[in-house]
């Protein structure tokens, strides 16, 4: 029962239905154990769903400009209601949030 999980893209390779499963199981485990997990993800949608606070990086390593967090974004929709958050006005103007730090 480790109290931090790094995980590196963790869902990428997945087709849309088992992504949806992992997903839903991913909230459960955090739920259950109480785990605090860090998710590295190009997906807005995926950190959208997964993610309490979401810290977004910039930069170009290879161009010799380091990533950076560039600005948060807080997710006040409780776990147990992730699922259906997506189809949520609230959801999409977070989703603009999270766009504009991008740039």
């Amino acid at each position: 029962e480790p109290e931090l999980l790094l995980l590196d893209e963790p869902f990428s390779a997945l087709d849309a239905f088992t992504k949806a499963d992992m997903h839903a199981w991913f909230l459960d485990v955090a739920d259950r154990f109480g785990t605090t997990a860090l998710v590295v993800t190009h997906d807005v949608d995926e950190a959208l769903e997964l993610a309490d606070e979401i810290f977004v990086m910039r930069g170009a390593p290879q161009a010799g400009r380091p990533t950076r967090i560039v600005g948060t974004e807080r997710i006040p929709c409780p776990r147990a209601e992730r699922a259906s958050f997506a189809l949520t006005e609230e959801f999409l103007e977070h989703k603009r949030q999270v766009l504009a730090l991008l740039g």
